[in-house]
């Protein structure tokens, strides 16, 4: 693909991400463990807002997402660090989709 097209339903992405909380508090970091994030576009593997976000983003563009609730976990299911009803913020960095 051309670093301009954006990736399909069921490619495989890979992305760098750091997720907090409205307050600023970061609860997760890709880059903190060294290695991006990996998933298969828009098939449910992973929250809402990602599959729609990403599914937007071309090879190398970088992107700051403010997401409700109910594109994230919403309250019926939270991990740790994230309390629930939770508004979160993510940016996000598309490295190479597949």
């Amino acid at each position: 693909r051309d670093s301009g097209e954006t990736p399909m339903i069921g490619d495989k992405v890979y992305v760098h991400y750091t997720g907090r909380l409205l307050n600023g508090k970061k609860f997760d970091s890709s880059h903190d463990r060294g290695e991006p994030f990996t998933f298969n576009l828009g098939i449910g593997q992973m929250i809402k807002a990602w599959d729609l976000a990403v599914a937007s983003m071309s090879k190398g563009e970088v992107c700051e997402i403010t997401c409700k609730p109910e594109y994230t976990y919403g309250v019926s299911w939270n991990p740790p660090k994230i309390p629930p009803n939770s508004t979160l913020v993510f940016e996000m960095v598309a490295l190479l989709e597949g």
